[in-house]
């Protein structure tokens, strides 16, 4: 195993997997998020064939690090940069040139189902564990191009009222609608993800990524800079009702 500090890396054959290391809740700053573009860059020229995305115990990722957003106040340029930053990180997972399976051993909210989303399975720990878009109930507004990643694997229907309500299933449910492809015991989330790669790495090499290639152009397109719209959504940041959403939600947390 090798480590940057922020991300344990550890090959299994042509697997690498790769664990955001950034406690608490590996919430994604900007050093998280460019050291993991930078892990999984190095790992697509080291000859990966597959890539396992994990976090901690507990908690894949709560999403983007919201006290260091609001520390930056209205620096317009280092906010931009923040979010630049993490969708790099979505755009390099969803662009990946070899399959890609998330495990989760906890909660995905946000930022997390986002990274989640853009790889090419989804296994989450059995139990109270939620995944999901939750920005209504911040405050926030997702992109376009983040709600037809959802609607993508649940349909448009559903996605409207998730996404409206700012609602996150639990594990069974997110199962039940297809949020998630696979269920297993917290422990095991991350070797059910090798095995479900390893099934993919018996089969004729080239047809299944053409295959895999045609089959994700839709997750690629839905991070076009045009469907995120990153200016107006760093303008919408600012709103004093966006700001106290925010700040209503890390007392609630601080509690």
């Amino acid at each position: 195993m090798t480590s940057n500090a922020l991300i344990e890396t550890t090959v299994h054959g042509g697997i690498h997997q790769l664990r955001m290391n950034r406690p608490p809740v590996n919430a994604l700053d900007p050093a998280l998020c460019t050291a993991l573009t930078a892990v999984l860059q190095d790992a697509f020229a080291q000859g990966a064939r597959g890539i396992v995305l994990a976090g901690g115990a507990k908690v894949f990722s709560a999403g983007l690090d919201v006290p260091y957003l609001l520390s930056l106040g209205e620096d317009r340029t280092a906010l931009m940069q923040a979010w630049e930053a993490f969708f790099q990180t979505a755009r390099t997972l969803a662009t990946s040139p070899v399959p890609v399976a998330a495990a989760m051993a906890g909660h995905a909210p946000a930022g997390g189902c986002v990274l989640a989303l853009c790889c090419d399975f989804r296994i989450l720990a059995e139990g109270p564990f939620r995944i999901g878009l939750n920005e209504t109930q911040v405050g926030l507004v997702a992109p376009e191009g983040i709600q037809a990643l959802l609607a993508r694997v649940v349909g448009p229907h559903r996605a409207e009222r998730l996404l409206v309500a700012g609602h996150m299933p639990e594990a069974a449910q997110a199962l039940s609608i297809g949020l998630v492809d696979e269920l297993a015991a917290a422990e095991e989330v991350e070797n059910r993800a090798r095995i479900w790669l390893d099934a993919l790495l018996q089969l004729p090499q080239e047809p299944m990524l053409e295959t895999r290639g045609i089959a994700r152009r839709d997750v690629i397109a839905a991070l076009a800079p045009e469907r995120i719209d990153l200016d107006r959504f760093v303008a919408a940041w600012t709103r004093p009702d966006t700001q106290a959403g925010l700040r209503a939600m890390l007392a609630r947390i601080g509690k």
